[in-house]
Order: structure tokens, then C-alpha cells, then sequence
């Protein structure tokens, strides 16, 4: 076998966790990858800790035990953090209409919309309406400021649609109207910074340099067919074209440095692993505690499931937290949330069994259902940590 960087595994796996071991090997060898991390905290202790491959194929930078990548709507789950955190402090009602604290959100109907219909996924503002450019997508206030002004495409409450990066837009505003600071200075103040993450919604300078570059695989990014005919499709998924244009809006700057709190947030899989390793144990991590046990358990209790339209498949939303369905995102557990992000990365927790993980990877490929990446990374981890 030819001595390249896709062979050569670093970091550990605790006895008894070999086979995680094994499968993340096998995703440089036999699943396309080109470069990612992966990790696991089991009841406060970290047990799996890997990384490999390549931070940037173009320069031949290796990844290293400190590169940072874009985990795209895994970011979802730092801001389901910072609303929970809202929510305990009494702060934030989600039987209240959203305009209770957001005057401006009442215009065009949307008087009834209630905060727990915006962080579930059933605001129907799936999509902006107005034309946006990558550029002008990184001024949060204006984004709020449009969506506040649009009408939702259906009765809200009604009907479940994945809001791809309008959900980060009007929870970000939220957050701002309630607290007076963005939801990236929150997470870092009150999240990040408590648990000692290497995670950020709007990266500083000073980071960049340990940033992965993010590559496209055969078929990531193609144009779905529905977008020339379906102005609400067009709006979820290519205003504004983020998948398609280069580079990626995630390797420049300008978009890592703004807040896209639906989707630019760039972390470490230690990082992301932590923060799930503590939610799994009821908030507490090390004797550093973020959130009370009840305030979890509301998080992942289920406000929508359904049948997405736009994507055909079965999603379950608790307070921004996606939450397990047939589907098995999150591994054969029964009880599993988290987030997962284009292109293949995954972060979540397995409550029942005080577990948290991530996956980040910067190849980013398509598959049909779900990525054998980290299927097969869940599907050993969860067999490891049940003794099986």
C-alpha cells in the first residue's frame, strides 16, 4: 500500500474502541475521503480522538490535531444551545408569538407565529424571496430584516420545511432582540468559552490558518432540477448560490468571518464532541455545567415531524435540535439529536447512553440516504460503547 496521507491515522481509540478506529481508516480507503476527524466523549471521558488525511490536497497541508473545519448546518446545534440557554433563564417563551419580542416579525401575517413553530422548522420561511448574492448573505441584520418583511408561504404551523439558512437568520434575531448580543459573541461567551471549544459562528483572524480547505467530490453541488421551476426551491437552496459557485463560500473569508448562524459555523470534531458529551450527561461536563437536565430534555422533546417536501424524507425537529425518525440519522439508538451538515458531517448525542460525537470531514460528497461515513462510524461507535 502506497504511504500517502490518506493512510496515515492519528491521534487514539481507547481500548475497546478499536473498530471506530477501523472504520474511519475505511473511509479514506474505501468511502472518498480526503481528509476529516473524528470523536467521541462517553460519560465525560473522551474515547475516540482521530484525525487524518489532508487540511488542503492543493498545498499539501496535512491535516493536524488542531485543524478546524466548516461543519455547515451543523451549526444548527450551537444555536439550539444558545436558545436553550435563553429558555432556562426564563428569557424565552415558545408558546409566545415571535413578535412579542421582534415588533417588526408581525408584518405580512406573521402575528401568530409562536417561537416554537420559528426553531422547529415551521415558520414556512423555508427561503429568502428576495435575491441575494454570497456577499450580502453575510450582513445578518439585513437577512432578519427581509425575512421580517416577507410573507410565509403557507399557514404557519401547518407544515414542516427544512429552513436551511433562514432558520440561523431569524433565531440569530431572536437571540439579538432578547439577549442584545449576535448569537456567534453568545456561544462564545456563555458555550464555547465555559467548555474551553475550538467552535465558532463568525471565526476570528486569528484562526484561519488552522481552517481545512473544503473540496467538492463527483457529485456535491449539482443544480436539482427543480430550481428553475420552483421559485420556493429556489429560495431554500440556491438564494444565495452557495453550493455551486468557486471557491465555496465557506473557504473565503468574508463568509467564515460573518455570522450564517444557519450554516458557517467552523469547529473542531473535539469541540463539537465535547458540547455533545455534555448535553449527554444532562449539562454538565468536568464540573462545568451550561444547562439544567429539564432544559435539555425540553430541547429534544418533538415540536414537528413530517415528511419534508423539498427533500422527501422523514425530519423531526425539537428546539433546533434534529431528533431521531426511522431514518437513523443519528445511528441504531432509539434516542438520538444532534445536527448533521452538507456534504457529510455529523454531531450528536446518545442520551441513554451519556454520548456525544462528531464527524467533520472536508470532502464533500452526495450520497443516496444517508453517508456511509458516518454510518459506519456510528454503527461501530454505538456497538463499542453497548459492550456488543
Amino acid at each position: 500500500m502506497t504511504d500517502t496521507a490518506e493512510n496515515q491515522i492519528h491521534g487514539f481509540a481507547s481500548s475497546g474502541y478499536e473498530a471506530v478506529a477501523d472504520q474511519f481508516r475505511a473511509n479514506f480507503l474505501e468511502r472518498g475521503d480526503h481528509g476529516a476527524a473524528f470523536a467521541a466523549v462517553v460519560d465525560g471521558r473522551t474515547v475516540v480522538d482521530l484525525w487524518g488525511g489532508w487540511a488542503d490536497r492543493a498545498t499539501s497541508r496535512l491535516w493536524r490535531e488542531d485543524t478546524i473545519a466548516g461543519i455547515f448546518s451543523g451549526t444548527k446545534g450551537f444555536v439550539a444551545t444558545c436558545l436553550l440557554l435563553l429558555i432556562e433563564r426564563g428569557q424565552l417563551d415558545l408558546d409566545r408569538p415571535v413578535c412579542a419580542y421582534w415588533p417588526e416579525f408581525a408584518a405580512e401575517g406573521k402575528e401568530r407565529i409562536l417561537v416554537r413553530h420559528l426553531v422547529s422548522h415551521q415558520a414556512c420561511l423555508p427561503g429568502l424571496a428576495t435575491p441575494v448574492s454570497v456577499e450580502e448573505a453575510t450582513d445578518d441584520v439585513r437577512m432578519a430584516r427581509l425575512l421580517a418583511s416577507q410573507s410565509p408561504i403557507r399557514e404557519p404551523g401547518t407544515t414542516l420545511y427544512y429552513h436551511a439558512l433562514t432558520f440561523g437568520w431569524l433565531c440569530g434575531e431572536l437571540i439579538r432582540r432578547i439577549d442584545g448580543r449576535s448569537v456567534g459573541r453568545l456561544f462564545a461567551e456563555d458555550v464555547a468559552r465555559p467548555l474551553d471549544l475550538d467552535a465558532w459562528i463568525g471565526l476570528p483572524g486569528e484562526q484561519e490558518p488552522r481552517v481545512a480547505v473544503l473540496e467538492r467530490g463527483p457529485d456535491y453541488g449539482a443544480k436539482r432540477s427543480d430550481l428553475e421551476t420552483d421559485r420556493v426551491a429556489w429560495s431554500i437552496w440556491d438564494n444565495p448560490p452557495r453550493s455551486r459557485p468557486d471557491p465555496l463560500p465557506l473557504n473565503s473569508r468574508s463568509w467564515r468571518a460573518a455570522e450564517v448562524p444557519g450554516g458557517n459555523g467552523i469547529a473542531s470534531a473535539r469541540a463539537a464532541a465535547r458540547l455533545y458529551g455534555c448535553l449527554s450527561r444532562g449539562g454538565e461536563l468536568e464540573g462545568i455545567r451550561i444547562l439544567r437536565p429539564e432544559t435539555i430534555e425540553l430541547g429534544c422533546t418533538c415540536l414537528a415531524r413530517g415528511v419534508e417536501p423539498y427533500l422527501d424524507q422523514e425530519l423531526a425537529y425539537g428546539v433546533g435540535f434534529g431528533l431521531q425518525t426511522k431514518e437513523a440519522l443519528f445511528g441504531n439508538v432509539p434516542v438520538g439529536f444532534g445536527h448533521d451538515g452538507a456534504g457529510g458531517s455529523l454531531h450528536g448525542a446518545w442520551p441513554e447512553l451519556k454520548t456525544g460525537f462528531s464527524y467533520v470531514t472536508n470532502t464533500l460528497l452526495n450520497f443516496e440516504g444517508h453517508d456511509p461515513r458516518s454510518g459506519s462510524l456510528l454503527a461501530a461507535l454505538s456497538a463499542c460503547v453497548q459492550g456488543r
